[in-house]
């Protein structure tokens, strides 16, 4: 008996630490978990991280994770208002909110894809099937706008009307898609996060016209910037001929008037030469003349008495 009594304890206590570690279960930061009794939920959720304790054997741990999730659609080939077919990929983001609620709804993960697949694609379908192209592809009338404040209202009234301006734009379609879908995954203890149109593609027939349609749309625009540019240098060159004219004009007036100062000047240094000097001036004039008329290819036929050779052949009276 004494032999058998260690044996016994050995296996009791082996039990013991077998039954609590099959009752112990950690949540980490990371997780939420809910206990279910016999595939039934019992208790509240677990939303705290740290250290619990089950029914072993009875009781089972459901994890669920806390982080923000990604949800990733096919592309889907959805009609627009005006009859046009286009591809529209979109994703999501979200996380569990209530793990109980979503655990009753859809059980995991896998369950919560296949049902967010049916609400964000049936609200998509819905707001692109209500929406026009352009509303789609566009999300403001950023074009007119910047046309309107440089060309004017006059210009913007009269040159714009081929532009097509639009009420909403993507951003509105996106947030209508999300205010949608929010609603409908409330049911599931899901919290809807995010809603983006990752990318809008075009069935070939559709993505030739618009491409056209984009082309000439930024044509036109580029010939509005070009107009308005010419229009502008127009008015710089105008501008700038009038300044010059008005430069040489007062340049001129200047120049005359100096000119004018400066031949008077001049008459009035004359005049006192001619008073103070006049035999010394006339020779000087007289050498000056000679340098500049006569050189060694000259030849001149004149009188012995004539003016010019007065200082030449000595006959100064």
């Amino acid at each position: 008996m004494r032999g058998k009594l260690p044996i016994v304890l050995i296996v009791l206590v082996a039990i013991g630490v077998v039954v609590f570690l099959s009752s112990a279960y950690i949540v980490d930061e990371t997780q939420q978990a809910i206990i279910t009794q016999f595939g039934r939920p019992v208790g509240e959720p677990i939303t705290e991280a740290g250290l619990y304790f089950r029914i072993p054997f009875i009781q089972k741990v459901n994890y669920f994770d806390k982080r923000i999730l990604e949800w990733d659609g096919d592309a889907d080939q959805i009609p627009t208002k005006d009859k046009r077919f286009i591809w529209v990929d979109t994703t999501a983001r979200w996380r569990i909110k209530d793990p109980l609620k979503f655990f009753r709804s859809v059980r995991d993960e896998i369950g919560a894809q296949a049902r967010l697949d049916d609400i964000i694609d049936a609200a998509v379908r819905d707001a692109v099937n209500g929406s026009r192209l352009i509303e789609i592809v566009r999300s403001s009338n950023r074009i007119l706008e910047a046309l309107e404040s440089s060309g004017g209202e006059g210009k913007a009234n009269t040159g714009l009307s081929h532009y097509e301006r639009i009420s909403r734009g993507r951003e509105e379609i996106r947030k209508e898609i999300f205010a949608h879908a929010s609603k409908m995954v409330e049911d599931l203890g899901i919290e809807l996060i995010d809603v983006q149109i990752k990318r809008v593609n075009y069935v070939e027939e559709v993505r030739r016209k618009v491409y056209a349609r984009m082309i000439a749309e930024r044509k036109r625009a580029a010939e509005e910037y070009r107009s308005q540019g010419r229009g502008e240098q127009a008015r710089i060159k105008g501008q700038m001929e009038k300044e010059l004219r008005k430069i040489r004009s007062e340049a001129y007036k200047k120049a005359q008037i100096i000119k004018g100062q400066a031949e008077a000047e001049a008459l009035r240094i004359y005049a006192e030469a001619y008073s103070q000097g006049l035999d010394f001036f006339e020779f000087t004039k007289a050498l000056s003349a000679y340098e500049e008329g006569i050189d060694k290819h000259t030849t001149l036929i004149l009188g012995t008495d004539h003016p010019f050779l007065k200082y030449l052949n000595g006959n100064e009276q």
